[in-house]
């Protein structure tokens, strides 16, 4: 990485300040394991360095900076915001080259990060039997519909790759089903055992919910056996996810999610955004469907 390179690594905030604290964490062990790269910080939301006072720090000075939006879905926040906020940055820095990187995703890597957590919550079982342990992958939940399809994703390939005869999807808010629901259905499932995956980088208000929640279910169901996990944004792969996504810049894939899209082209030429991002009213909630419409 040349010197005149500055990497940006975007977090989403946290409301919980320890949650923040661990992104900065973060930057300062990732800086430790490449000394060669210039790596800075900003958040989304709740924090003093947001996106576009991020995007000027992050200018000063060199000629080209790399975006990494440390997340693990793509809403709208890496979908819209992201894309806007760099979009501005050029205005103000015409002489800066600004690249985005594409954001964690939910792939390969992070699929072995939750399996690693599954063994260790199956370690601390009693009775580790795949047959009566439920997992569930726990997941904040979006807006967006395409954002909730990557932890299904997930879901599914974790079935295939395991032998737990049951492996759902639930959301800490936003959207549904929620934990108290799967694990409901999983006892009358037959389930004596769950464990509960948190799909999650690092601590935040949401994850202080997530162990109440599972207080709760234990004090309501006491003959059931669960094991919470906890975030893993510390997890070596996560570590080596990061600086593949920096390393695998070039072409198609600096693109954010939506670039390139004739439908997100054709839309923003009519100042328009319709491909197909559909708002219900708000007696419905704020969906966010987000799906490639063929206009033909």
């Amino acid at each position: 990485m040349n010197n005149d390179t500055t990497i940006l690594l975007v977090g989403h905030g946290s409301r919980n300040p320890a949650g923040n604290a661990q992104i900065e964490h973060f930057a300062e062990q990732w800086r430790a394991r490449q000394p060669h790269w210039r790596i800075v910080i900003c958040f989304i939301e709740h924090a003093d360095i947001l996106l576009d006072d991020g995007l000027d720090r992050a200018a000063d000075s060199v000629q080209r900076v790399i975006v990494l939006p440390f997340i693990l879905n793509a809403a709208g926040h890496v979908k819209m915001e992201l894309p806007a906020a760099i979009a501005r940055a050029r205005k103000r820095h015409p002489h800066v080259r600004f690249e985005c990187a594409r954001h964690l995703g939910m792939g390969p890597a992070v699929l072995s990060v939750l399996k690693a957590q599954l063994a260790a919550q199956m370690a601390q079982l009693d009775h580790p039997d795949p047959k009566t342990t439920g997992v569930v992958l726990l997941g904040r939940g979006s807006s967006d519909a395409g954002a909730n399809g990557e932890l299904a994703k997930m879901a599914r390939w974790m079935f295939e790759d395991s032998d737990h005869e049951l492996v759902d999807l639930a959301f800490t808010s936003i959207t549904w089903p929620r934990l108290e629901t799967v694990v409901q259905r999983q006892v009358r499932l037959g389930m004596t055992q769950v464990c509960v995956l948190p799909v999650y980088l690092f601590t935040g208000v949401l994850m202080d919910r997530i162990q109440a929640q599972v207080a709760r279910l234990r004090h309501q169901y006491p003959q059931l056996s669960i094991a919470l996990g906890t975030h893993f944004g510390f997890d070596e792969g996560i570590f080596a996810l990061v600086d593949q996504r920096v390393r695998d810049l070039g072409g198609d894939q600096g693109l954010l999610e939506c670039d390139g899209c004739k439908y997100r082209r054709a839309a923003e030429a009519e100042h328009l955004h319709d491909h197909s991002h559909t708002h219900l009213p708000a007696s419905h909630g704020h969906m966010h469907v987000h799906a490639h419409v063929n206009h033909a």
